[in-house]
């Protein structure tokens, strides 16, 4: 293959990583927006990982992934998205990104558009128990969605496919499926991934300063 149809290869496969990534961010952030009425189910093998990886690291940490988005909320003005884009940076600005943090990105990112749609439910005199359906997410999500698809599929491309792309983060999924009967080992997998929660109480201190 020549240079220039390297090129083209190349180019193609970063855009549909992106896009990738983009439908992956979308489908979860839209069903941390749903109502409690069961989901569809997910799209791919890849958006179910993240839903269960997501989901399970919100609830053995919620109480601290409320506040931290609360904080949040409070000091990153009119744009979320350009300050969630910080928080992303400052996560990993020692260079070492890991598929831990990633799951603690897209956690972090659904209890924001959660509370991103509770505050405009309130502000619209909306009953926030009827929800939303699946795939009609308010138009937050689909910005949200769209700083991570420019981080993850366009900044860390590189990253994501040294590491095999969203197929990778599957086995990621499945090393963690196989020590779920044990939380202590699900914690420290997770512990070991590098997610520090107290680590990112910090960066958003830093980030809105």
């Amino acid at each position: 293959m020549c240079r220039a149809q390297s090129d083209i290869a190349g180019r193609k496969m970063s855009c549909g990583l992106w896009k990738e990534t983009l439908a992956l961010a979308e489908d979860y952030l839209s069903l941390c927006c749903t109502s409690p009425r069961p989901a569809p189910p997910p799209p791919s093998m890849s958006a179910a990982a993240i839903r269960r990886l997501a989901q399970d690291m919100e609830k053995q940490h919620q109480a601290r992934f409320q506040s931290l988005a609360q904080t949040f909320l409070r000091q990153c003005g009119p744009d979320p998205c350009s300050g969630l884009r910080k928080v992303m940076e400052e996560l990993v600005g020692d260079g070492h990104l890991n598929w831990g943090r990633v799951v603690s990105l897209f956690t972090f990112t659904g209890v924001l558009a959660r509370q991103l749609q509770e505050q405009e439910d309130v502000k619209l005199g909306l009953d926030p128990v009827q929800g939303q359906k699946l795939g009609q997410g308010p138009g937050h999500c689909r910005g949200l969605a769209e700083t991570i698809a420019d981080y993850l599929g366009e900044e860390k491309k590189e990253w994501l496919l040294e590491n095999d792309g969203w197929e990778g983060f599957c086995e990621f999924s499945r090393s963690a499926r196989e020590t779920s009967q044990d939380s202590s080992m699900k914690t420290a997998l997770f512990a070991a991934a590098g997610v520090g929660l107290a680590g990112l109480t910090f960066l958003l201190i830093r980030v809105q300063a």
